[in-house]
């Protein structure tokens, strides 16, 4: 099958293309090209989009539900629904996220989700794609557990990590722990080793405690000043490390209630833009209306969208396109920057900018449209139209 898209602007890996034409063969692109303004009007196109950019499709690497459903579902009902929304908001790919369990159901989600994953990998492309997924939970500190259990969290142990990994058939891309913990740095170098990204998060590391965890191999921060010790002058702590170690990503939840829009703006001054990582943290409330939902087992209320469980920030309901918005409104970020922190930075985190995080010749099709404004207008997956 062949189809054309024509737009006003495509963001590519590594430059901009005005009045672009794209030919999409067979779910892949085969050709963009450039045409000057006026020719652009007058060709021919399956689907025309005359004053919008044409970006890659987003990526969420931390999310834990949407449209009534929880990742911890572990089932096709659920990520049908899940994938499904997250397409309409512009998302092509994501990374469920768990949330700290009783061991065997935290066993059950995980191999629920392997079975899911690999299912989808060899389906006709109907909603945004599971890659892999994300273990939040168990290795995280008390004193930053966020809305995570207390009394199920667990000191990090690769044994209880490779009954994780054993349950979800290898399926574990990547893992939040907190390093200062006893074993922390042992698991971290354990699993890199099998090619989990580590993350560190959910922590009260100091600064030495925190370049322990890099030197072990974590190569990224889990939403950024939330559930970490604050900076301080004297004892600056993981946040403040996140700021000033230039090789380590770093997601935000840019929805100005997790983070103030201040803050963000001091983060994207202090942060190598190539490394910015937007993450929703979205839960299932995500697409629905205020009332109680669930985390995981945990009841959340959700009120002019502020997520609490016990009066604690429990998730989002963010969408990754709104979190565009609000970083290029809360920074004057361009539009290029805002999209690749939300597709190329967490594809090269990931390992997956191969295939995901930029549009050229020969890669699947896997396009966002935004309005000038970065409202999504419509995506394709592989090349077919989602419905936004």
């Amino acid at each position: 099958m062949i189809s054309t898209i024509a737009a006003r602007r495509l963001i590519s890996s590594d430059a901009a293309v005005e009045y672009p034409l794209v030919r999409v063969e067979d779910g892949r692109i085969s050709q963009i090209e450039s045409l000057n303004a006026a020719d652009h009007k007058l060709t021919e196109a399956t689907y025309r989009f005359p004053e919008a950019t044409l970006v890659p499709a987003y990526v969420d690497i931390h999310i834990h539900g949407c449209a009534g459903h929880d990742v911890m579902e572990a089932d096709a009902e659920a990520l049908d629904a899940i994938g499904s929304y997250l397409s309409s908001r512009g998302v092509g790919a994501y990374f469920p996220t768990t949330v700290t369990s009783p061991t065997d159901e935290t066993l059950r989600s995980l191999t629920g989700l392997a079975t899911e994953i690999r299912r989808r990998a060899a389906a006709v492309v109907c909603g945004a794609t599971p890659l892999g997924i994300h273990l939040e939970g168990p290795f995280l500190s008390h004193l930053k557990r966020g809305v995570h259990t207390d009394a199920l969290l667990q000191v990090p142990t690769v044994s209880l990590f490779d009954r994780f990994w054993q349950a979800a058939e290898g399926q574990i891309r990547l893992m939040t722990i907190a390093p200062e913990l006893p074993g922390a740095t042992e698991l971290i170098a354990h699993a890199t080793a099998l090619g989990v990204r580590c993350s560190m998060g959910h922590s009260d590391a100091k600064v030495c405690e925190a370049d322990a965890g890099f030197v072990a191999g974590a190569r990224s921060a889990t939403h950024t000043f939330n559930a970490m010790r604050a900076i301080d002058h004297r004892e600056p702590g993981l946040a403040a490390y996140v700021l000033d170690k230039h090789l380590l990503f770093a997601e935000i939840i840019c929805d100005g209630i997790h983070v103030d829009p201040l803050m963000v703006r001091l983060f994207f001054k202090a942060k190598d833009k190539d490394r910015i990582i937007l993450v929703t943290d979205g839960m299932s409330a995500t697409g629905m209306p205020d009332g109680t939902y669930m985390l995981g087992d945990m009841k959340v209320e959700v009120r002019d969208g502020r997520c609490t469980s016990n009066g604690t920030l429990a998730g989002s309901v963010l969408t990754l396109d709104r979190g565009v918005q609000n970083f290029i409104n809360f920074t004057s970020a361009s539009m290029d920057t805002a999209v690749a922190a939300a597709s190329r930075n967490p594809s090269r985190l990931m390992g997956i900018d191969d295939s995901w995080g930029s549009l050229d010749e020969g890669r699947e099709a896997n396009i966002t449209v935004l309005s000038p404004s970065a409202e999504v207008i419509q995506t394709f997956l592989s090349g077919r139209s989602m419905i936004a």
